[in-house]
């Protein structure tokens, strides 16, 4: 028993190995209820659902950032809170690529889940690979964090100068790379990501990927992209890897939640690059001030990221009202 405790009492990244242990058990138990009780089957999943089920990971997110607070301090629980509303509001457009994706594999609502449960697994394993490699990267040389200050202000001024523009799916250097090297089906096989198929050329049974494997691919792709955005961004904010992976990891899953809602007016948030265009530029300039100037209060970044962000969603609510919502992830492919 004294060997257990020693164990769990030894730090890993800066914490506990406890204090890890319970947050992957927490998110660990919210997947299996997840898949086990909320989702054992297919059905399609409506905005009502869609709400209730992110309400849900919301209070989870913000109970745990409740006892990051008053265990670790109100800087880290400040920090937490700011760092879990910049990676929500920073994955809003990779819920727009998602809703292209599935539009481009015309992927039924029925199936839709399936893909969003299952690509959470990879996010939770690539980010925090990310993430490990920026806390080693910022330990040993500290100058790293210049580099992320400088590349956060040049992407928030990109971000305004590039517009709403996306490339186009079927332009994607990786579906590219599918095709040519796995078997793919042309059409669905219900929520199967592998089928065994008589090969066109010979003739003997072989494994197919079908359409439904393709779009889960490109949307872990898709969240590696955007990757580059927001752990830079949530290092500007604090250096914990504990308070970055968590915040992070708890963003990612009230948003595939919630995909279902936002799915169906991600039109009305049009303004809301405008508004993290400028988080994006004051949390670059916030890396520089810090150098230069000391840490600024952990108040300061969290009421600055929040009343941009939410005067971006206002605005774009008060500005898109009365327009009509337009049907997104059930188009067919193009």
């Amino acid at each position: 028993m004294e060997l257990i405790a020693a164990v769990l009492a030894d730090p890993f990244l800066g914490k506990p190995t406890w204090i890890w242990l319970l947050f992957i058990g927490i998110v660990m138990a919210l997947l299996a209820f997840d898949l086990g009780v909320l989702n054992k089957k297919d059905h399609e999943i409506g905005i009502a659902e869609s709400l209730w089920l992110s309400a849900f990971y919301i209070a989870i997110a913000a109970g745990f950032g409740g006892w990051v607070w008053w265990y670790f301090g109100p800087g880290s629980g400040m920090e937490y809170f700011t760092g879990f509303a910049l990676e929500k509001a920073l994955a809003m457009d990779n819920v727009f690529v998602i809703g292209l994706i599935f539009s481009y594999f015309a992927v039924p609502r029925l199936y839709q889940h399936r893909v969003l449960f299952w690509g959470i697994l990879g996010v939770i394993v690539l980010r925090g690979l990310m993430i490990g490699l920026g806390a080693a990267l910022v330990t040993e040389f500290s100058w790293v964090l210049y580099i992320f200050g400088a590349f956060l202000i040049v992407t928030g001024i990109k971000m305004l100068a590039v517009g709403d523009s996306m490339p186009a799916v079927e332009d994607n250097p990786l579906l590219r790379f599918l095709r040519r090297h796995l078997r793919v089906t042309a059409e669905l096989h219900g929520n199967r990501f592998w089928v065994t198929l008589p090969d066109p050329a010979t003739g003997r049974l072989a494994r197919h990927a079908t359409p439904l494997l393709l779009a889960l691919l490109l949307i872990e792709f898709a969240d590696l992209v955007f990757a580059v955005d927001s752990v830079p961004a949530i290092f500007a904010i604090t250096t914990d890897p504990f308070i970055v992976y968590t915040s992070n990891i708890f963003a990612i899953l009230g948003l595939r939640a919630l995909y279902f809602a936002l799915a169906a007016m991600v039109h009305r948030f049009k303004y809301l690059k405008i508004a993290l265009s400028a988080v994006l530029i004051f949390i670059g300039g916030k890396i520089f001030w810090n150098q230069l100037y000391g840490k600024l209060d952990p108040a300061i970044s969290l009421s600055v990221t929040f009343g941009l962000l939410a005067a971006g969603v206002l605005y774009s609510l008060w500005k898109t009202r009365g327009e009509q919502t337009p049907g997104v992830g059930n188009e067919e492919p193009t």
